[in-house]
């Protein structure tokens, strides 16, 4: 029998190499490939074999399914994010980045449930108890009945809390456990590995709601293997820019509800406020007769969420233009370019182009083509969208102007907030008894003709 090898992983991607090297060919990381001991296989011939297995009995697929008990903290967005609150026994990993307020919301939510009359536990491996207890202090939950731990050893923190028997705990964070049997540095692959495990075990174990606290890469990604991910029951990313005080809690995975769930939160001096209407949080004055904006109706999650969309096209002085995107992808910004000028006669190749989405909000939906190309039209002509209107649609690289799905939440949710008209494809199902009118587009040929004709004076028509 071959004798087992060492293996060479990278810390900040998980790749394994087959020998040591200083870059990473994965992520391109430089000093990040680390040894590591090699795992004791079970021998297929001539050894050690598997203990045998007790069979297990089988049941159909079809049967009742009762839906999982949940703990809700109080706390809507969280609440929301979730699916409905925590489920007893699960595992959640939070990821942000470094300030963002992660530490803070558990806290909150942790005070919250401790109000509730359960029983929680804080455990920090970054902090002292007394800087935990600093931070209470100025989040007005110091009086909270919850318990705190400063440990970082997993079999210590796992004795611990199978002796205290908690309903909800935090672990703040996954990258500072470590583990004696393991024979890396903690923050290691490995040892983050082997420490979801045993906390993911223990949730499934005790029935008690485990939330792991996880640093992010430069990239946004959580940082460590990616098998982290896929043993948790949920993973939400607490997004937001430091310089703006909103943050959106966003659930990218969670097998006991629906992902790209947000929740929006604003950060004060005594803590995470929720915001309750984000859609007026997102999309500016929408009264107001600026050139260059436009209001898009998306959908984060199962909540419709407005967002304006703001651009600002100025002639270059440079030979290759200059193209800035935030809160949207920049390839898709380069496609809208080219289906203007190409189907529509649109020409904003000797322009640089920005292009910004309001609040520090964050755009992934196709959906958003439409207004983005409203708002590039609308700032080259320097002539303004009609007052009170909204638009969503994907545009094709034949120009075509495609449906987007969940329209009518879209339309009502931009009828509540007083919007009186919506661009939007023709094969849009429009609801009936609608308080707005609704135009109908072809293609990005008819959208630069209805902006361009005196800032659509005939779109008002139904």
């Amino acid at each position: 029998m071959a004798k087992a090898r060492s293996t060479y992983v990278c810390q900040s991607c998980g790749a394994v190499a087959p020998r040591w090297a200083g870059r990473c060919d994965a992520c391109g990381q430089w000093n990040t490939i680390v040894e590591e001991a090699p795992e004791q296989p079970l021998a297929a011939s001539g050894g050690a074999r598997l203990p045998k297995g007790r069979g297990r009995e089988l049941h159909p697929l079809a049967g009742e399914a009762t839906p999982p008990p949940r703990i809700t903290c109080g706390i809507a967005e969280l609440d929301r994010v979730t699916g409905g609150g925590f489920v007893p026994g699960s595992a959640l990993l939070i990821g942000g980045d470094p300030g963002i307020g992660k530490s803070t919301l558990m806290l909150q939510a942790l005070a919250a449930l401790a109000g509730q009359g359960r029983r929680v536990v804080y455990v920090s491996g970054e902090e002292g108890l007394d800087q935990i207890r600093l931070r209470a202090q100025r989040l007005g939950v110091l009086d909270a009945p919850v318990l705190l731990a400063a440990d970082t050893n997993v079999a210590d923190i796992v004795a611990t809390l199978e002796r205290e028997r908690p309903d909800v705990v935090v672990i703040d964070s996954l990258q500072t456990l470590w583990t004696p049997v393991v024979e890396s540095a903690p923050g290691t692959v490995s040892q983050l590995r082997a420490g979801a495990e045993a906390l993911v075990r223990l949730a499934k174990k005790s029935g008690a709601v485990v939330l792991l606290i996880g640093h992010v890469t430069k990239e946004g990604q959580i940082a460590g293997p990616r098998v982290v991910e896929h043993m948790v029951d949920a993973v939400l990313y607490f997004e937001g820019d430091r310089g703006h005080q909103y943050r959106i809690l966003r659930a990218a995975k969670n097998r006991f509800g629906a992902t790209d769930e947000i929740g929006v939160f604003e950060m004060r001096g005594r803590g995470l406020v929720e915001v309750e209407n984000p859609s007026l949080l997102f999309m500016g004055d929408s009264q107001a007769s600026v050139a260059g904006a436009a209001v898009f109706a998306g959908m984060e999650g199962r909540r419709p969420l407005l967002v304006e969309l703001q651009a600002l096209a100025v002639p270059t002085t440079f030979a290759t233009p200059r193209r800035a995107v935030v809160g949207w992808d920049s390839a898709r910004l380069a496609m809208i370019l080219a289906v203007l000028e190409a189907r529509a006669g649109v020409r904003l190749g000797q322009h640089d182009v920005y292009l910004n989405v309001g609040g520090g909000m964050r755009v992934r939906e196709p959906a958003a083509d439409l207004a983005a190309a409203a708002a590039l039209i609308s700032s080259l002509s320097g002539q303004p969208l009609p007052a009170g209107t909204v638009l969503f649609g994907e545009v094709a690289l034949s120009g075509r102007v495609r449906a987007a799905p969940q329209a009518e939440q879209r339309l009502r949710e931009a009828a509540k907030l007083g919007f009186s008209l919506a661009l939007v494809a023709e094969e849009t199902q429009v609801p009936k008894g609608l308080a707005m009118k609704v135009r109908p587009l072809a293609d990005v040929a008819a959208l630069a003709a209805l902006l361009l004709q005196g800032g659509g004076g005939g779109a008002a028509a139904p």
